[in-house]
């Protein structure tokens, strides 16, 4: 799973590497990698290090600080309403095997309840 931060910060590599019109190989020859991994981290799939974001900013000619902004607290806030192993999370069997000891025509609509309530969240 992506953390936002990630996310975020990738975005604005490919943003700003757009705007100067860099390709993603050029980007990746001035910092020394391979261009599948500027791919990874534009789309959030892995994160930049420290040193490298440095690199970054250098070869796109922004302070390190350009790619955190328009970040807010809460986007920064990794997403915890699922646990990473699911079906290991003894709350979360509870709540399976309780769900499915509700008659069907019940257990439909708390289905639609919860459905609406995590949108309204």
């Amino acid at each position: 799973m992506t953390h936002p931060v990630d996310v975020h910060v990738g975005k604005r590599i490919r943003h700003r590497r757009w705007l100067v019109g860099m390709t993603q190989q050029q980007l990746a020859e001035s910092v020394g990698i391979k261009f599948q991994q500027i791919q990874k981290y534009e789309t959030g799939a892995n994160r930049v290090s420290a040193s490298r974001l440095w690199d970054i900013a250098d070869a796109l000619e922004v302070p390190v600080s350009f790619f955190f902004e328009g970040l807010n607290e809460e986007e920064a806030k990794p997403s915890t309403m699922v646990p990473a192993d699911i079906m290991g999370d003894k709350e979360a069997l509870d709540l399976v095997r309780s769900y499915y000891a509700i008659p069907e025509a019940q257990r439909r609509r708390l289905f639609e309840l919860a459905r609406v309530l995590s949108d309204v969240a």
